[in-house]
């Protein structure tokens, strides 16, 4: 570099307009300025680092045309399970300040589509699904198996779920199985499901909390066959022929890992949310939709004899597959 003497006429005049440009600058222009370098340099960080790793993006738009196709594609006899999800997902992620965290309680038979209704909606949520860091999954018999260590179980629970809403605010947390959780554990989690701000310091309010479990199964079916002997169609059943008995029968099954529980007492969960028992013509459909996804063509007489070998109920009518889709494929596997 040359010494100050030596300085050019040129190079003179340059350093003079550079000194002249700096001094225009105020010195809270200054601070804006390098403060939009320093975002657009952590902007440019997070787009890099995303590419690489799963990153937590609060704001990402939801599409709620997407998750209503994956519904009406992938989903079978569930009309009423279908429109409460579309609608509370798509209202609670349009709300930018939501007052609480989104609750939702699954009930309905095994092989119904609370499982796979869970993943469907994870991965609208979170791109990797299941797979996400983002998305966490419970199974009582799994993490909860000791009726005598109740204690510790809410305290882990209570720990794991503030550690990952701090990490992503819009964690989805999935219990499965809750009729064969220990009465008292779910209670742990109340604070967090209420309308508080922030507890300990952490907004709980963006996060989404699932509770899938066979119990009001029996209610849910009752309702259904009600319907169906009255000659109405399973479509004309509507949330609330449904959601007050089934909140109420949930509350008294000591089997139902909600009974007696501050968060039905506290109305902390949002919706009950009904599966209805699956029909013939629903289990033909699953078994279509199986043969597809293993890149198979569908062959009629397949789906017919896979269909023809559940078991269905009442046993006078045979309305109601009583496994609902559970076993299809492992009976696709057979044929």
């Amino acid at each position: 570099m040359p010494s100050a003497g030596r300085l050019g006429g040129a190079e003179v005049l340059r350093l003079l307009l550079v000194a002249h440009a700096v001094a225009a600058f105020e010195p809270i222009s200054m601070t804006v300025a390098v403060g939009a370098v320093s975002l657009l340099t952590a902007l440019s960080y997070k787009n890099l680092h995303c590419r690489f790793a799963e990153c937590c993006l609060d704001e990402r738009p939801f599409n709620a045309s997407a998750l209503k196709l994956d519904l009406e594609e992938k989903l079978f006899g569930q009309h009423l399970a279908s429109e409460v999800i579309l609608k509370a997902l798509t209202g609670f992620k349009n709300n930018k300040s939501p007052k609480k965290p989104l609750t939702l309680s699954l009930h309905g038979w095994a092989g119904t589509g609370k499982n796979f209704v869970s993943q469907i909606v994870a991965q609208n949520l979170h791109p990797k699904g299941l797979k996400s860091n983002f998305v966490h999954l419970f199974i009582p018999t799994l993490h909860f198996p000791h009726e005598h260590q109740i204690n510790l179980y809410q305290d882990q629970l209570q720990t794991w779920i503030k550690g990952n809403v701090s990490a992503c605010a819009s964690s989805v947390f999935i219990f499965d199985e809750m009729d064969k959780l220990h009465p008292g554990v779910i209670d742990a989690i109340k604070p967090f499901l209420d309308y508080y701000e922030q507890v300990d310091g952490v907004s709980y309010r963006k996060a989404i909390f699932i509770f899938l479990s066979n119990a009001g199964g029996d209610l849910i079916t009752k309702a259904a066959l009600d319907c169906w002997r009255a000659g109405r169609k399973r479509e004309d059943l509507q949330l609330k022929d449904l959601e007050a008995v089934l909140s109420i029968g949930v509350f008294n099954n000591k089997h139902s890992g909600l009974w007696r529980s501050g968060l039905i007492d506290r109305n902390l969960i949002d919706y009950f949310v009904p599966f209805l028992p699956l029909e013939y013509r629903h289990v033909k459909m699953c078994v279509r939709a199986e043969m597809r996804a293993r890149g198979s063509a569908v062959d009629e007489d397949v789906v017919t004899r896979v269909a023809d070998e559940m078991t269905f109920f009442p046993k006078d009518e045979k309305i109601y597959s009583d496994k609902g889709c559970k076993t299809v494929q492992s009976r696709l596997d057979f044929h």
